[in-house]
């Protein structure tokens, strides 16, 4: 939009409209350009209803090209038909239930979520009249036994957090359809280099961007993919609550995902060598891994995960706080975090993190004891990793 001008302004005038374009054409930089901006201008009022049209730029809040772009890529990686791009994982969940869920309706939902996801049907949902029942979605005749008439949405994640359980997709999203359901599939923690939901049934799939799709621990930002109609909905939506994402926190992501396949590769394997040692330690209980033959969803991880079985597994260690507090000291390259899917290792400790406002009862009924660590692997040498974690577990045996 530059216009040459041969008229001379004030001095606070010619402040605010020399530099505000170039009069140069600025056409293909060889990275996407960040577009810090709340508004984008328009010639007339032909080029605004065709802007309108066109779903192009106008309000930062309604479109944004950073955004734009990045929806683009999630929409490529997830073999879906759309997506929006929220501010968070948080946000992305939100979005993606409350565009299909209406007062009245019933959610069947996993017993093993992320904290905050269960939160948000035992704490949001019932304000607004809609119902939630949560079962072992592991046992696919507990899913079937509480179906209701008008149960309208089955909610999961394709490995449990942060006990790693593994729900079937494939049949969860049959008994779904055949009862006029939606499902919804978080899949944070594999990533669609890892599993595409889609593919296998799911309605929607949500991603915390946040994690192992941005990779850097720089920039919290949240996905949702699916078919056109629904995601229709989900950006109405969003356009109204506020939650899309800023111009520079989505040209991070976008540039973190470029090396999603070489990271999430070497986690995966990391992953699976660090799960295998940990298994044979005297000090570890019990080891969460979907690789392994223990797993109790071990067969229906090898079917679903075909390259590979994720960056993330968890592992119960003895009830010993002053032992648990040695053995995190001892580690010179695992750190304590508040997130994870980053390239360095990270601890987690569900039970003063994702799930503190999880009662106790409930909590151990998922399995999370107070002796339960949650690993998301790095990118390290995987046999200095895995050295590490032994020399630090030897503290179980002083």
């Amino acid at each position: 939009m530059y216009k040459e001008t041969n008229k001379n302004f004030s001095y606070e005038t010619e402040l605010l409209i020399n530099g505000a374009y170039t009069r140069y054409p600025v056409t293909n930089p060889e990275t996407m350009p960040i577009y810090l901006t709340t508004a984008f201008n328009v010639e007339d009022l032909d080029d605004l209803e065709k802007r309108y049209a066109e779903k192009g730029f106008c309000y930062n809040r309604n479109r944004n090209p950073n955004r734009a772009a990045l929806a683009e890529l999630m929409t490529k990686l997830e073999n879906g038909e759309d997506s929006i791009i929220s501010s968070s994982g948080m946000a992305a969940i939100y979005n993606a239930i409350i565009s299909i869920v209406k007062t009245g309706d019933h959610v069947i939902a996993d017993t093993t979520l992320y904290g905050e996801s269960l939160e948000i049907f035992t704490d949001i949902l019932t304000k607004y009249n809609v119902e939630t029942t949560f079962v072992d979605f592991t046992d696919l005749n507990q899913i079937k036994a509480a179906i209701k008439p008008n149960t309208k949405l089955f909610y999961t994640e394709t490995i449990g957090n942060p006990m790693i359980t593994v729900a079937d997709i494939d049949e969860i999203s049959k008994i779904a359809h055949e009862n006029n359901g939606y499902l919804i599939v978080d899949n944070t923690f594999m990533t669609s280099a890892g599993f595409r939901p889609l593919e296998h049934g799911a309605d929607l799939v949500v991603n915390s961007l946040t994690k192992f799709a941005n990779g850097h621990s720089d920039a919290v930002c949240g996905a949702v993919t699916g078919p056109k109609e629904l995601i229709k909905k989900a950006y109405d939506l969003q356009v109204l609550i506020g939650s899309t994402a800023d111009a520079f926190t989505c040209w991070l992501v976008q540039r973190g995902m470029r090396t999603l396949s070489l990271r999430i590769t070497r986690q995966m394997e990391n992953a699976k060598k660090l799960a295998e040692a940990l298994e044979k330690s005297p000090y570890v209980l019990k080891v969460h891994y979907p690789s392994l033959k223990s797993h109790k969803q071990h067969d229906v991880a090898k079917r679903l995960f075909t390259h590979g079985f994720g960056g993330m597994l968890t592992i119960d260690l003895i009830d010993d706080r002053e032992k648990m507090n040695a053995f995190m000291r001892k580690l010179n390259l695992a750190h304590y975090a508040m997130t994870l899917g980053g390239y360095r290792t990270t601890l987690s400790y569900p039970v003063l993190s994702s799930h503190y406002n999880v009662p106790e009862e409930e909590r151990l009924k998922i399995g999370i004891t107070n002796g339960t660590l949650r690993i998301s692997v790095g990118i390290e040498n995987g046999d200095d990793l895995v050295n590490d974690f032994l020399q630090a577990l030897e503290v179980y045996g002083k």
